[in-house]
């Protein structure tokens, strides 16, 4: 591969500068993306053609010298998959024709066959390994069980999550029910990505952070721990790193760490050198600037990037990121301008 430092960097080994790339780095903020995107017509499309996917997946490779690619899909496939009826409508996000809310509910769901059912994201996986030609590794990934069963349960999007909180502390069983099925699906479909092509996976946690630490650990953890342990660590040789972020989740970084993963995703709220002191020589940590910095001038994000840089300080196992996915209006100069500080800036810490 000509250039594998985000997989030397999750595992630890040494770089000659720390890696770097943007969850959500394919998106709404390059013109690029918004020409496919309407030339898809709707955004359930362009996750379910390979060729598009993969067309937007290199969008930002083209424009950036970032040292990692991840797959353009949604976290919603699952659901889609199982069957809830996902859609989106313009201005309100995700929303299932058909909620998650009962016992019975549940037992209707099925565990999708990975290649079956998503078929689309298995062959967008081989088709975005191809045409990178080994130029940076691919990222797969999901949704954790609790964020998906946070849209399942109430029906898209939430502010005060009444529906699955109420499920949750009323009927603790029919909700670990849900979570062990997608948790169980959740295996299969990071599996079935890595035997297409993804060199790395990681789990989005969105919701965690909701949660009570005895619910965190109870309702979320367990069933990341269970994906973390079913997962195939290795294929044909290479050893397929696994990265768990749960937003708003740094009172937790200690057990996060102990599920056996090899990174952890952290927000913006806590100094890396913070989470590096508490967790560092367990995992690698990726993050972990606000996006917001983004928004302003080229000279303060190269300051911003010089203070994170300082603050993890000299070793390996950083990974430069966002704290969350970068904003639809920011200005592509400027991320080339994060691009290019991490780079140049990161030499002496190697």
């Amino acid at each position: 591969m000509k250039n594998d430092r985000f997989l030397r960097a999750l595992q630890r080994q040494s770089v000659d500068v720390t890696p770097v790339w943007m969850m959500r780095q394919a998106g709404r903020y390059l013109p690029e993306y918004r020409e496919t995107r309407r030339r898809a017509k709707d955004f359930m499309t362009l996750c379910q053609t390979p060729e598009l996917a993969c067309e937007v997946t290199l969008q930002p490779l083209a424009r950036f010298s970032l040292d990692a690619a991840i797959l353009f899909s949604d976290i919603l496939t699952i659901p889609d998959a199982m069957g809830l009826g996902l859609y989106f409508s313009e201005g309100e996000g995700p929303c299932f024709e058909r909620p998650v809310r009962t016992q019975a509910d549940i037992n209707k769901l099925g565990v999708p066959d990975p290649n079956d059912a998503l078929r689309y994201v298995m062959d967008a996986v081989s088709l975005i390994r191809r045409e990178l030609a080994g130029q940076v590794p691919l990222i797969g990934f999901s949704g954790s069980p609790w964020t998906l069963a946070t849209y399942m349960v109430e029906g898209g999007t939430t502010k005060n999550f009444s529906k699955i909180k109420g499920l949750m502390f009323e009927q603790p069983q029919v909700m670990h029910t849900l979570l062990d099925k997608l948790a169980q699906a959740v295996t299969a479909y990071l599996n079935a990505q890595i035997a297409a092509g993804a060199q790395a996976v990681m789990i989005f946690d969105t919701w965690g952070g909701i949660l009570s630490t005895r619910d965190y650990l109870q309702f979320s953890l367990h069933y990341m721990q269970q994906i973390v342990e079913g997962l195939s660590r290795e294929y044909e040789g290479q050893r397929i790193p696994v990265i768990l972020f749960t937003k708003d989740g740094n009172e937790w970084l200690e057990q996060i760490a102990a599920t056996g993963c090899d990174a952890l995703g952290l927000d913006w709220k806590l100094p890396i050198s913070m989470a590096r002191k508490r967790v560092g020589s367990q995992v690698a940590l990726q993050g972990n600037m606000d996006p917001c910095i983004l928004y302003a001038s080229p000279k303060r994000i190269r300051e911003e990037v010089a203070t994170i840089l300082a603050s993890f300080g000299k070793g390996n196992g950083h990974v430069f990121n966002l704290g969350h996915g970068i904003h639809p209006n920011i200005e592509p100069e400027h991320v080339n301008a994060f691009i290019e500080a991490v780079h140049t800036l990161s030499v002496p810490y190697h």
